[in-house]
């Protein structure tokens, strides 16, 4: 793998990863969303106000692309499993801001998968 492609494929995982945590950002704000029959349409309204679910949804986007980028130059069995490394970046940020337990088990298990991706980037 090329060092541009590796480039694409985590410039795609990170923004993957804003976009969740913008995503979790406006959920904060608008708390637990209940949808209902007849209210679905204010809801999607109450959402679509949210200033961080449209920068969730841009991320998205821009992710989506660097990933095709991506795609293109490199096998996809090789590519995908570095989106886990999206888990790492989320699970530490929604600690580190959101106040997220961070246990002993999930510091294993995000040790696990930096394990795993890099044995995967030698292969």
């Amino acid at each position: 793998m090329t060092p541009a492609t590796l480039a694409y494929i985590l410039s795609g995982v990170v923004l993957n990863a804003i976009a969740q945590l913008a995503l979790k950002a406006a959920t904060r704000r608008l708390g637990v969303l209940a949808p209902e029959h007849g209210a679905l349409l204010d809801m999607g309204l109450r959402i679509a106000a949210q200033p961080a679910v449209w920068v969730g949804l841009v991320c998205y986007a821009m992710s989506v692309v660097l990933w095709i980028v991506a795609l293109s130059r490199t096998e996809v069995s090789v590519a995908y499993p570095f989106l886990s490394i999206g888990y790492v970046i989320a699970a530490l940020v929604a600690w580190q801001f959101f106040g997220e337990a961070l246990t002993a088990q999930r510091i294993a298990a995000i040790g696990l998968i930096c394990a795993g991706v890099v044995l995967l980037y030698r292969s």
